[in-house]
């Protein structure tokens, strides 16, 4: 027989989020309060299959805390599909942050829960639901989505002259191959579709199949659930989402402008010496 759950219906609740246990699932509910991450509260709920969970976790957390944390298999869900490992610490919705003093009973949950898992690898299709994003601002644009088609209504402030010479676009999911999110918080943060059998613009700022980011604009919170809903229609049309590894390379001009706008913005102090090193290498690695 196999192992189940001694309490169907428990719940452990932590620092801004609480699980509950079922047979076939964890029902995890994030709280609404000034100090949950703005992701969080925008996630609202998320229901998780156990056969969407690789592992689990119980590490020591910050100033008297412990940290359980399911890890997801790869595939299983659009979000952190989207996300691909850009997500900060505070705002991973598979950990749950509880006070020390609970670290047994969060034990007693890990084990019960490894008990349950009988899948590993990569998914082959999303076991998670993907939010429910309709639409945000970005920089250049806003952006929104009906469930079949993306659409992207430029801003004259902001949108550059070969967005505004292409005009306002819409896509529709059958024409897409995948997603490509990179978070607002580092340096050329966008949301790029990615159009089946077509070669699109190296930079997003000319690509009007992309928005960009900028401060206060397409906030991980808003942004991130927008790309993974697009993400799993994608999928759910049958299209095979294509890895950010794929995305129109620059050539060397491209990259050579880049890294001397990249350089006048470290020598007037916009960015650090650690992100101007680590954004350098990664233009460079793309030549």
């Amino acid at each position: 027989m196999p192992h189940t759950m001694s309490r169907m219906g428990d719940v452990l609740a932590g620092f801004h989020a609480a699980w509950e246990f079922e047979s076939d699932s964890v029902l995890i509910r994030y709280e609404r309060g000034i100090r949950t991450p703005k992701l969080l509260q925008a996630l609202g709920e998320r229901r998780v299959p156990l056969a969407a969970i690789s592992a689990v976790t119980l590490t020591p957390g910050k100033r008297g805390t412990v940290v359980l944390r399911a890890e997801p298999r790869p595939g299983a869900d659009p979000l952190m599909q989207a996300a691909d490992g850009q997500l900060k610490e505070g705002g991973d919705p598979y950990r749950l942050v509880l006070p020390a003093e609970r670290e047994t009973l969060a034990e007693y949950y890990a084990d019960e829960l490894k008990a349950q898992l009988t899948e590993s690898g990569p998914a082959e299709r999303f076991l998670v639901a993907a939010p429910d994003a309709r639409s945000f601002k970005a920089y250049d644009g806003k952006a929104s989505f009906d469930g079949r088609t993306v659409s992207f209504r430029w801003f004259w402030t902001g949108a550059s002259s070969a967005k505004w010479k292409a005009g306002d676009q819409s896509f529709a999911v059958g024409d897409l191959s995948g997603v490509e999110w990179r978070s607002p918080e580092v340096f050329e943060g966008h949301l790029r579709l990615l159009l089946r059998g077509e070669t699109q613009p190296a930079q997003v700022d000319q690509d009007p199949a992309a928005v960009v980011f900028g401060l206060g604009y397409g906030p991980v919170h808003e942004s991130l659930p927008f790309a993974a809903a697009v993400l799993a229609a994608v999928r759910s049309a049958g299209v095979a989402a294509v890895p950010a590894a794929t995305a129109p390379r620059r050539d060397p001009a491209d990259i050579a402008e880049r890294i001397r706008h990249l350089g006048e913005l470290h020598q007037a102090g916009l960015v650090t010496d650690e992100e101007f090193s680590s954004k350098k290498a990664e233009l460079l690695a793309e030549l």
